[in-house]
């Protein structure tokens, strides 16, 4: 008789670094912890998609996207209230159209997770991270008629953030590894028994 670590529904997920009852609260205190890091480190390039494709490969897409509101409340929390945003009617609505792009940016990752093979998960979260990004961009970018921003959208400054995206990826992955070796909840021992 074999036993599986791994409960029957964890299988759709890429990433288990810990029991799934306590992947949403796992998955909400790395990402906006990672966030407030991001937030001080980098300020308006909050690595959103890596975020977005880490909360995808974890959770089902509703406590995914809810993981990713909390981020990026923190993001909006650190911005306005600790690196003092101008409060104006501009910056408020970026911020709200970067939320709207993590989100979107999260429903890409989790539906072109859905749709992969399960074998090969580095592969898998880059190509999930592609879409992230993308989807991430484009809805930037459609703002930007409005609200203006369109010098930030340079090959350089799109490459440079987008390769940032990947390097917090790999970290956020290293990460739930790491957990996931540890086993500091006793999830090994727990789904043996």
């Amino acid at each position: 008789m074999t036993v599986t670590i791994l409960p029957p529904h964890a299988d759709r997920f890429r990433l288990h670094p810990v029991a799934s009852r306590l992947a949403p609260m796992f998955c909400f205190a790395l990402l906006t912890v990672s966030c407030a890091l991001a937030s001080f480190a980098l300020a308006c390039a909050t690595p959103f998609a890596a975020f977005a494709v880490v909360a995808a490969a974890m959770l089902p897409m509703r406590p995914a996207l809810l993981v990713v509101t909390g981020a990026w409340l923190v993001n909006q929390t650190i911005g306005f209230g600790v690196l003092h945003y101008p409060i104006g009617g501009s910056t408020i609505a970026w911020g709200f159209v970067i939320g709207a792009a993590a989100l979107l940016s999260t429903a890409a990752a989790s539906t072109v997770l859905s749709r992969l093979p399960q074998g090969r998960t580095p592969l898998m979260l880059a190509i999930a991270l592609v879409a992230a990004y993308a989807a991430y961009e484009l809805a930037l970018l459609a703002a930007t008629p409005f609200l203006g921003g369109e010098g930030a959208f340079t090959a350089a400054i799109v490459t440079r953030i987008g390769l940032t995206s990947a390097v917090w990826l790999a970290g956020l992955v290293a990460a739930c590894e790491i957990v996931r070796l540890v086993d500091p909840f006793g999830r090994k021992g727990a789904m043996s028994a």
